[in-house]
């Protein structure tokens, strides 16, 4: 796979509400596992569309693990414009350094938020541009993602490798002592 997609569970869905929380070590932890596999068999662009949490972590992932894969790069492809107009400012700034940082920044609809029609069309677009999805998921607890996944699955042959909270468990029983 040379171009992936990555979406996933905002932060208030996986009850994290601030960038300190210990939870986001596993996350990102399995986040870089993930990635650097698919670095390994030639990855070069990850695609997400900047949206809080899983596609932000990924974000700062794959900004560590472009150090040592020089060739991988970062898209984000909004699917409107302005569509932190409505965050936050720390939610904010934590976007403009993503942007500052991404190879590549666009947006599918050049005008701000005008119907969930947008989204559907973000999902189609990264889909039909790229080989594969990687999503923060686990479909015993529905969430945001679940529009993204239904797109993904009408299309015949197109891979989704799912992050879920076994996942995450192996992550926290690899790295804490106490499961050891």
């Amino acid at each position: 796979m040379k171009r992936i997609a990555v979406t996933g569970y905002k932060p208030f869905e996986l009850g994290i509400f601030k960038e300190g929380e210990p939870a986001l070590q596993y996350i990102k932890a399995e986040l870089r596992k993930r990635l650097t596999s698919l670095a390994e068999e030639g990855l070069e662009w990850v695609l997400i569309s900047g949206q809080l949490g899983a596609e932000i972590w990924t974000a700062e992932v794959v900004f560590e693990l472009q150090e040592e894969y020089p060739a991988l790069k970062l898209a984000v492809i909004t699917p409107f414009y302005q569509q932190e107009e409505r965050w936050n400012e720390q939610n904010k700034e934590l976007y403009k350094g993503v942007l500052a940082k991404a190879d590549f920044v666009e947006s599918v609809s050049h005008r701000p938020y005008e119907s969930p029609a947008q989204f559907k069309q973000k999902n189609r677009f990264f889909i039909e541009k790229t080989e594969g999805l990687l999503v923060l998921y686990d479909p015993e607890h529905e969430g945001s993602p679940k529009y993204m996944i239904r797109e993904a699955e009408t299309y015949a042959d197109y891979p989704i490798m799912y992050i879920t909270m076994d996942d995450l468990r192996a992550q926290v029983e690899a790295k804490d002592p106490f499961f050891k």
